[in-house]
């Protein structure tokens, strides 16, 4: 008497299979043959090729699916998707390539009590994007005179998508900026999409303003935004060695970055989720960091008593920065009129 009933459902479950198992060949067909465009060796035109028989392979897998031995297609490409996952997984980061100047150095950190002495803190002096004058230093900082941390956002096409910044502030007057970035070769150019395959290494700069600040603002002409944020002297001291531990473990183990799980702001939640001890909430604004701050006010990250508008009013730095150019105070010029921000002393 149940047989009529089963046998509904055997088709719907049978149907759904297909359904799955063909969308799960298409992905398959489309991922494969961009890790392969961007990551099998050899020049652009094989490393096409190679991404054009991935993907008629896979189409020929369909059609062998819904249409002629689906028993066969059912063993035979998934021993193909595990060989492809296994060259993928083996194709290793390097700290040893012909780095473009602005990350030829990925900071590194050595804690000795309060201080911190990092070597490779990037100073350039930019006249254009092209034309600079190269400079590492090695700094020292003491982390009981921490007395501020500031998110700056750098936008240079969509408002829905900015580069992440974090300045620290001194008692003594200095600042200085990390950044997660691509650490790109002399020859590559930022790419979203090769950021999904493996293009790029990840690096972790320590800049000074008048370099990593001013560049964007002066030379590329982005539009910068400046926030104080609200953080306790304890986290300000946990989010900087996380900076110099994450960085460390960079020169020691280099990794890829990706455009969604290892980027300039997942990786920046990350250190302070966790000095949150994991009370932050996921959210969309954290891949389209663009609307970060309307996320960190609503956790209470800002400076309190400001209103949104209040905050990116007076966290606009770019006309600051154009003015102050390349100022010795140049750090204390872009705050000026930042909300949460204390005004100087008048002499």
């Amino acid at each position: 008497m149940s047989e009529p009933v089963q046998r509904p459902r055997f088709h719907l479950l049978s149907f759904v299979i297909r359904v799955i198992s063909t969308l799960a060949i298409l992905g398959f067909a489309v991922w494969g043959a961009m890790a392969l465009f961007y990551q099998a060796p050899g020049p652009a035109p094989v490393r096409i090729l190679i991404a054009a028989v991935w993907a008629a392979v896979s189409l020929f897998a369909l059609y062998a699916y819904l249409r002629w031995h689906p028993r066969l297609a059912s063993l035979l490409y998934p021993l193909l998707i595990a060989a492809l996952l296994f060259w993928w997984n083996a194709i290793p980061a390097s700290n040893s390539r012909d780095w473009a100047d602005e990350v030829a150095h990925i900071v590194a950190g050595v804690v000795n009590g309060p201080e911190v002495t990092l070597a490779n803190v990037r100073n350039f002096d930019w006249r254009t994007s092209t034309d600079y004058t190269a400079r590492w230093e090695n700094r020292t900082y003491n982390l009981d005179k921490l007395a501020s941390v500031d998110l700056l956002l750098s936008y240079w096409s969509s408002p829905a998508i900015a580069h992440t910044l974090v300045s620290f502030g001194f008692e003594d007057g200095q600042f200085v900026t990390f950044s997660v970035e691509i650490r790109k070769e002399r020859t590559e150019s930022f790419s979203e999409i090769g950021g999904f395959f493996k293009e790029f290494e990840m690096s972790i700069i320590a800049a000074d303003e008048r370099d990593i600040v001013r560049v964007r603002t002066n030379v590329r002409k982005e539009d910068v935004y400046l926030y104080r944020l609200n953080i306790p002297k304890p986290a300000m001291r946990s989010l900087f060695l996380s900076y110099v531990d994450i960085a460390n473990g960079l020169n020691e183990t280099p990794q890829y970055y990706n455009t969604i799980t290892a980027n300039c702001t997942t990786i920046v939640f990350a250190m302070i989720n966790h000095i949150a001890s994991g009370a932050l909430p996921l959210d969309y604004r954290l891949i389209l960091s663009g609307y970060l701050p309307s996320y960190i006010i609503g956790v209470n990250g800002f400076t309190p008593g400001f209103t949104l508008e209040q905050l990116e009013s007076g966290g606009a730095i770019s006309k600051r920065a154009q003015t102050a150019d390349n100022a010795p105070d140049f750090s204390n010029r872009i705050r000026e009129g930042v909300p949460g921000v204390a005004p100087l002393p008048q002499p």
